[in-house]
């Protein structure tokens, strides 16, 4: 082949003139790409962009599998979702307790429909108590509606309590859990405040029972057996909540006529009456709840 014909068949071939070769190479870390002719002087060509990641392919034998990430994510700690989280709503358990605010039944129910009955939920679960257990005594004291005193009672509120135990009982349920501090009503007007005076209301209920649990045969007492000690108190209250049926209320409460006719009853009432008239207002299922929180 004339030298002529050989130079037209590099020119079509994109060779260049007298047969020099181009070698490509990778020059440093950073990938930086270099181009030399055989016999030309070296030029360096900038790469646009951050470089190459290395993604190792094979580990070391013994060590987890690792699967490198493909996109999103931080390669330091934490997650990469931060954004998520939980907060408070209406009927948040407040409490350090932690308790349950679940219950059931028409009393429950009744509760649960005011403004203020989740509220009431948390302080029974704040305080160790049933909230079906709680529901139960509103519906028994003022069928779950905010009252004042009224029949020559001193008595207030949805849980119609006098004065004097209020504030005894919220004491007790301040020092019971120190933290519903900040969500109660302080002073006398929490007495008018429903979510406040259930606070009071369920640690009566509390004691009411460990009191029975103390000083009865009763290991596991209900909202029927603690209704005997929250309506007649702690003195006459566990004799009438292990006594029979046929035992007379009178007899063993030592009230007057006047202070039974407050209460529904009379001079010849007796406890299984009395019973009867708990369990028509708030049904079976509920007046056998347990009011500790198992």
């Amino acid at each position: 082949m004339s030298a002529r014909s050989r130079k037209r068949f590099c020119l079509q071939n994109g060779s260049p003139p007298g047969g020099r070769r181009w070698l490509w190479m990778v020059v440093g870390a950073w990938g930086v790409l270099g181009a030399q002719a055989a016999s030309a002087d070296p030029q360096v060509v900038l790469p646009q962009g951050l470089p190459v990641q290395v993604k190792p392919t094979y580990t070391e034998p013994g060590l987890p599998q690792f699967t490198f990430p493909t996109s999103g994510g931080s390669l330091l700690g934490g997650s990469a979702d931060a954004g998520s989280g939980s907060g408070g709503d209406g009927s948040t358990n407040t409490s350090s307790g932690g308790g349950s605010t679940a219950g059931s039944g028409d009393a429950y129910n009744s509760m649960m429909s005011q403004s203020w009955g989740s509220s009431a939920a948390n302080a029974a679960g704040a305080m160790g108590v049933s909230a079906t257990a709680l529901a139960a005594t509103c519906a028994m004291e003022s069928n779950c509606q905010n009252v004042g005193s009224s029949g020559g009672s001193s008595a207030t509120g949805a849980f119609q309590m006098i004065s004097s135990t209020y504030n005894a009982d919220i004491r007790g349920a301040v020092a019971y859990d120190p933290s519903i501090t900040g969500t109660i009503v302080s002073g006398s007007a929490g007495e008018m405040d429903p979510g406040t005076e259930a606070y009071a209301a369920a640690y009566e209920l509390r004691q009411d029972a460990i009191n029975l649990q103390n000083n009865t045969n009763i290991s596991n007492p209900t909202v029927l057996d603690v209704r005997a000690v929250y309506q007649f108190g702690s003195g006459a209250g566990p004799g009438v909540a292990e006594a029979p049926d046929d035992a007379n209320i009178a007899q063993l409460t030592g009230l007057s006529a006047a202070s039974l006719a407050a209460n529904g009853l009379n001079s010849s009432s007796t406890v299984g009456q009395w019973r009867q008239t708990i369990i028509n207002k708030i049904g079976s299922a509920t007046a056998n709840q347990s009011v500790l929180q198992q």
